[in-house]
Parts: C-alpha cells; structure tokens; sequence
C-alpha cells in the first residue's frame, strides 16, 4: 500500500461486522442484484469502512469476461455509492427520502476485482450541505492492494 488508506485497519476488526446487510437494506433501496454492500465494519461521523464478498455466481460473471471474468468497473463504482448513501443517511447528512448518485471525479482504477475477492471500500467525508449534497472520497481494496480510488457526489432525492 503506497498511498495513505482513509480508515486504517489497526481502526477496525474485518471479523467484526458493525452493521449487517439486513440493517443496510433497512436504509439503503437497492435491491436484488444491485444489493452491492454486504456490511461494515466501521463507521464515525467522517467515515466509515464496508466490504463486498464478490461471489462467483453474481450476474456479471458469465458475461464480463467469460473465461476470465472481471467486476465491472461501474458496479465497483456502485459499491462505493451505496456506502456513501448509507453513511449519509444514517449520519444525517440527508434526514429523508434517499441518496442519488450525482456524480464521480478523479476516479482510478488500480487493479482487478474478480470472483472470490473481498472488496473493502473506504469512505472519507467532504464537502456537505445537509440535505442537498455531499462529497466524500473513496479508496477500495483487495488484499490490502489499492484497486479504485476517487470522490464520489451524493445528491438528496426527497421521500
């Protein structure tokens, strides 16, 4: 790992899931194969540090690349969404409705998610104008590897 993690691990136990998938369901509206956020294992008022266990029946595999099959970059994107939208919910940022997407920027790609990986996603608070918008920064990993990392925008939807 060359560059700085937003949370770091000594912070977090990954046996020790904080808020469960359910829980998340509970706030977050994704659903079916788009449930991209299987739990966290930290979460403060700046951050919070979730995880997604890449299955090898997701409904990519088949497709992206047969034979070879790589998580689609856009998906790794939404797993970084949904931890953001969770967070600005439950840290109200945003009191109701839900969290849009409303933009990425300076997104890297750094290296492969594929069947089997744990992608750990971090998120850093930035700018926010409670229930408008919110900026925060994210870095996700496999292995301790950096693999994506960028800024994501949420925008506050309404009921």
């Amino acid at each position: 790992m060359s560059k700085k993690t937003l949370v770091d691990y000594s912070e977090f136990d990954e046996s020790r899931v904080v808020v469960t998938k359910e829980e998340i369901l509970a706030v977050n509206p994704q659903r079916f194969d788009f449930e991209l956020l299987d739990g966290i294992f930290y979460i403060d008022e700046d951050r919070a540090c979730g995880y997604l266990d890449v299955k090898e029946d997701a409904f990519w595999v088949r497709g992206h690349f047969p034979g070879r099959p790589l998580m689609p970059g856009v998906l790794i994107l939404e797993c970084a969404a949904q931890l953001s939208s969770y967070y600005a919910l439950t840290t109200k940022l945003v009191d109701n409705g839900f969290v849009g997407l409303g933009g990425m920027t300076n997104v890297r790609f750094r290296g492969p998610v594929v069947p089997g990986d744990r992608l750990l996603l971090m998120l850093k608070k930035g700018k926010a104008r409670r229930n408008a918008m919110f900026t925060a920064c994210f870095q996700g990993f496999v292995n301790k590897s950096l693999v994506v990392d960028g800024e994501v925008k949420g925008v506050a939807l309404g009921e």
